[in-house]
């Protein structure tokens, strides 16, 4: 439970283009996190955004994100990661291990031990309604390990 004045601790949602998967996973964890006063907030970053997304934010997760009741998010642009931002994340998650563990090693090989990877495949193969499901346990199962 969070402690008024206490600042928090961030979790760092990774995909390739941040316009889907890790956008999906921020908005959810920090809809969850605000319902249970965590000390955490999510934020989310892609290793290569695409010119070709159309919009700030895939209308999958969108979608997605309405079923759950969550509205309102940011209207902001894919952005890219950098080492700055993993060196002020508290937890980073990585949405696809077969991915985006290559792209981690490549660009930044010293934050993989420090890097959870999940299984969570983009829209060329899987189905975003079942993507998005998976997505939506792994957020919830790490909510309940970081509230201890």
């Amino acid at each position: 439970m969070r402690q008024k004045g206490t600042p928090l601790k961030t979790v760092l949602f990774l995909c390739t283009g941040n316009y889907y998967r890790s956008r999906f996973a921020e908005y959810l964890f920090n809809h969850l996190a605000e319902q249970q006063t965590l000390e955490w907030r999510a934020e989310s970053l892609g290793f290569a955004p695409s010119q070709r997304n159309v919009g700030p934010i895939s209308h999958h997760a969108v979608a997605g994100l309405e079923r759950l009741g969550i509205t309102g998010f940011e209207d902001r642009l894919p952005s890219v990661l950098t080492g700055e931002n993993l060196e002020t994340a508290a937890h980073i998650v990585a949405v696809q291990d077969e991915e985006h563990r290559p792209m981690m090693t490549k660009s930044f090989p010293d934050w993989i031990d420090r890097t959870e990877f999940w299984g969570v495949a983009d829209i060329e193969f899987r189905e975003p309604a079942d993507a998005l499901a998976e997505l939506e346990r792994e957020v919830r199962q790490l909510v309940e390990r970081l509230n201890g």
